[in-house]
């Protein structure tokens, strides 16, 4: 297996900032363009796991662009190239301190809130009677709070709208967009033998128009179950098999760990990182219906590839 990218520390011409999230290394150049380096770094229950997955970085940047150009005719987006296969390129977007949960099934964190006889989740009422993995009536928005530090937390419309974090008419205009990118992730998901049970958008704004952030329907911000069993494994009250990253959360969990202050993370085996590796490259597999070619590059081949990049493709004017 190849060695996982864990960090970069690059200085490029106009660099004017560097921020370090869970997973991914952000270089912002200039005032309009960002570079994002898609890590090999795991994380789970807001914790980075200490030791990187070989090929993540490459399978979560591959996907995010492979997605990102299926929904352009959906809403703008911030990515304008992927110059290497865990970079992308693309327009600084001013954030919005919210991110949009979009739930098709009772699964995950929701699923966990309903058995403790929670029946509203972020101000949106669930009916009784369901089952873990079980439909929702119709997709739902349960939107957190976007935590540069520490955990996101569970917020409502109202409460985003009467907190000022977003206004109600851009809200309004996110809730149209994640539907609508949803569905149209459920529609791919199917024709693939997959369902789409829940994701996450991010969004921003540039030149006073929203535009969609980020990674979109990967392992990481996204879950799918397989459609093939899935009626059988619901009728028996079996675990569904799943395409995402909960079955690290759910080892983690049977390990004794949720991120929770003096909890110890697990140890992770050289064979249990490869066995995340592998069900990464299935998930890109599948949902792509593509070969995953591994490519491996050292920090040095990335910053300099970025820095070609930067030279002779940066758009003049973002």
């Amino acid at each position: 297996m190849s060695k996982p990218l864990t960090e970069t520390n690059f200085n490029f011409p106009g660099q004017t900032d560097l921020y370090k999230g869970k997973v991914r290394d952000v270089y912002r150049i200039d005032s309009d363009i960002l570079v994002m380096v898609a890590s090999d770094r795991i994380s789970a229950f807001d914790v980075v796991l200490p030791k990187g997955i070989p090929f993540k970085g490459q399978v979560l940047n591959q996907l995010a662009a492979f997605f990102l150009d299926a929904v352009k005719d959906i809403v703008p987006h911030w990515l304008i190239d992927s110059p290497l296969p865990n970079v992308s390129v693309g327009y600084h977007c001013e954030p919005f301190k919210v991110e949009m949960v979009v739930r098709g099934y009772l699964a995950g964190h929701a699923a966990r809130q309903y058995a403790l006889g929670l029946r509203s989740i972020c101000g949106v009422e669930l009916p009784d009677g369901l089952r873990e993995n079980d439909p929702l009536p119709k997709p739902i928005i349960t939107p957190t709070t976007k935590a540069a530090i520490g955990h996101d937390e569970d917020i409502s419309k109202s409460e985003i709208i009467s907190r000022g974090l977003v206004s109600e008419h851009d809200y309004l205009d996110m809730e149209r967009y994640s539907l609508a990118l949803f569905q149209r992730g459920q529609h791919m998901a199917n024709a693939r033998g997959l369902i789409l049970v829940d994701t996450k958008y991010e969004f921003g704004k540039r030149n006073n128009s929203i535009y969609l952030m980020d990674e979109i329907h990967t392992p990481d911000s996204s879950r799918y179950f397989y459609a093939e069993g899935y009626e059988t494994l619901q009728n028996k009250g079996a675990p569904q098999r799943q395409l995402s990253k909960e079955f690290v959360r759910q080892w983690l969990i049977q390990n004794g760990f949720q991120g929770k202050t003096g909890q110890t993370i697990p140890e992770m085996t050289d064979a249990w990182t490869e066995e995340i590796s592998k069900r990464y490259i299935e998930l890109y597999e599948a949902i792509t219906g593509l070969h995953f070619i591994p490519q491996s590059y050292t920090p040095h081949q990335i910053a300099e590839g970025i820095s070609e990049w930067l030279k002779t493709k940066k758009p003049t004017q973002a």
